[in-house]
């Protein structure tokens, strides 16, 4: 059973040796972006090399969403400017079929236009589903 995060999970992952992966995955609940954004921004966006936001799709507070998608990039720029960033749009397999372009294309223009405004000039977005491969072809993306 997936569910969602709660609050901020760290984990460190070693492989390849002596390479270790931290990994913080915060939950999006709005009770938890207050944390992330004054008690422990510096902790959580302080040496980050890559930058994995999921939208929601199905979510139907989208002013929010990007609410706090500007305060993560503005976190971001101001800890680690030279992250790279990556954003899901999660969840596209509950989109109908017949919209998921139209629907993909519209939040894809909204994510670059919040980049603008963050100064964010470099960053990818995917349309993704656990249910297909566009999850997968996504993290072949990222990690390459």
């Amino acid at each position: 059973r997936l569910s969602p995060t709660l609050d901020v999970e760290h984990h460190q992952v070693r492989f390849l040796g002596d390479l270790v992966l931290n990994l913080w995955d915060c939950g999006g609940q709005d009770a938890f972006f207050e944390s992330y954004f004054e008690r422990d921004r510096e902790t959580i966006f302080r040496s980050v090399e890559l930058l994995i936001y999921v939208f929601d799709i199905e979510s139907n507070s989208t002013e929010n969403d990007f609410d706090h998608f500007r305060g993560v990039l503005e976190a971001i720029e101001e800890n680690s400017p030279d992250a790279r960033i990556f954003v899901l749009i999660h969840k596209m397999d509950l989109v109908a079929e017949e919209d998921r372009n139209a629907i993909l294309e519209d939040r894809q223009e909204l994510i670059a236009e919040t980049c603008r405004e963050c100064h964010v000039e470099h960053f990818q977005c995917f349309g993704t589903s656990i249910w297909d491969e566009t999850l997968y072809k996504a993290w072949s993306e990222i990690v390459t």
